[in-house]
C-alpha cells in the first residue's frame, strides 16, 4: 500500500527563518559543512536565530570568520569555526577527533558542481571524493558524538541532478570510463540520497534520524563556479511545477533547516524532500522528485560497503 506523502504548510518561495520561526533549539550543538557561502550561510544563520550552537566546517576559516561574525551581528547567538577540506580524508579524520560533546544536527551542505576532472590523493574522483566520501566519513567520524545527543539529526543535501544517473558501482571514479562532468554530479547526488536511506537503517536505533533533500535551483552561488556562475533566473520567471524550483540562497535553505530542526519531522527519515515536503516520485521529463534508484535499499548498502571499504571507516 502506497504511503502518503509528508507535507507542511511551507513550500517552494518559504525562507529559512520562516521555517524555523517559534522553534527553540537552545541547548542544541549543529555543524553545518560549506557553512560560508551560499545556502550553507543562511543554514546556519537560520538555526543560530532559533538557539542552536553552530560550527562552521570550513575550508578557509578566514572566510568562516567573517561569516560567523555576520551572523552573531545579525540573529545573535554562539557560532564557532572549525577547518574542514572534505576532499582530504586527513582533514576530515582531524575536524571530527576535535569535537568534544553531543552533536544534534549535522548538515551535510558543502558541494563542488560540474568540476573538470581531479583526483584527490587516494585518485579519487573529486566531485564524489567531497560530495558524497568526505561527508560519508564525516557523519561516521561522529557517530558517537550523534548518537550521545539523543534523537539527532543528519541532513544530506542532493540535487535535482541526481535524476540525470545513478551511481556506477564498477568504476564509480572514472578510471575505465571518459569523464563527464555532469555523469560525475548525478552520481555524487544519488550517492547522496543513497547515504541517507542506508545511514537512517542503520542508525535509527541509536535516535539518530537522516534525510536528504534537493535544495532547488539557488541563484549566484559558489557551487556554479566552474560553469562561470549560475545565471539568475528571467525577470518574468514563475514557478513550474514542472521544473525544480529557482530560489534566493533564504529560500534555498528552507528544507535543509526544516529536516535539521522543525518539530514538524520528528521521527521521520529515510527520505527525499524538495521545496519543504517530501517528493514525490520523479517521472520522465519533470525536473522534480525522486529517482527509484536513489532509494532502492539495495543500492543503499551497496553504496555503503563500497565507501566504508575506500574510507576504512
Amino acid at each position: 500500500m502506497a504511503t502518503e506523502l509528508l507535507t507542511t504548510p511551507f513550500g517552494a518561495r518559504s525562507t529559512a527563518a520562516e521555517v524555523l520561526a517559534g522553534v527553540d533549539l537552545a541547548g542544541r550543538r549543529a555543524i553545518v559543512t560549506g557553512g560560508a557561502s551560499g545556502i550553507g550561510v543562511e543554514t546556519a544563520r537560520a538555526l543560530a536565530g532559533a538557539g542552536a550552537e553552530v560550527t562552521l566546517a570550513v575550508r578557509d576559516p578566514a572566510a568562516g570568520k567573517r561569516t560567523a561574525d555576520d551572523i552573531a551581528a545579525t540573529v545573535g547567538g554562539t557560532v564557532r569555526v572549525g577547518r574542514l577540506d572534505l576532499a582530504d580524508q586527513a582533514s576530515v579524520g582531524a575536524f571530527a577527533a576535535g569535537w568534544r560533546g553531543p552533536l544534534h544536527i549535522l548538515v551535510n551542505n558543502a558541494g563542488v558542481m560540474a568540476a573538470p576532472l581531479t583526483r584527490t590523493a587516494e585518485g579519487w574522483e573529486t566531485q564524489f571524493a567531497t560530495n558524497h566520501l568526505g561527508h560519508f566519513a564525516l557523519a561516521n567520524a561522529l557517530h558517537g558524538a550523534l548518537a550521545a545527543a539523543g534523537g539527532a539529526r543528519v541532513v544530506s543535501l542532493s540535487s535535482v541532478g541526481h535524476v540525470n544517473g545513478g551511481v556506477d558501482f564498477d568504476d564509480p571514479h572514472f578510471e575505465r570510463r571518459a569523464y563527464d562532468p555532469w555523469a560525475a554530479y548525478s552520481q555524487s547526488k544519488t550517492a547522496n540520497v543513497l547515504f541517507a536511506v542506508e545511514a537512517d537503517r542503520r542508525w535509527r536505533a541509536d535516535g539518530i534520524r537522516v534525510n536528504a533533500l534537493n535544495p532547488g535551483r539557488i541563484t549566484s552561488t559558489n557551487l556554479g563556479r566552474h560553469l562561470g556562475g549560475l545565471a539568475d533566473p528571467p525577470a518574468a520567471f514563475e514557478p513550474d511545477s514542472a521544473a525544480v524550483s529557482w530560489k534566493n540562497a533564504e529560500q534555498g535553505a528552507a528544507t535543509s533547516v526544516l529536516l535539521a530542526g522543525s518539530p514538524l519531522v520528528e521521527g521521520v527519515g529515510g527520505r527525499y524532500f524538495e521545496d519543504c515536503a517530501e517528493a514525490a516520485p520523479h517521472r520522465p521529463g519533470i525536473r522534480r522528485g525522486v529517482a527509484a534508484y536513489a532509494l532502492d535499499p539495495q543500492d543503499a548498502a551497496r553504496l555503503w560497503r563500497l565507501s566504508a571499504d575506500l574510507t576504512e571507516v
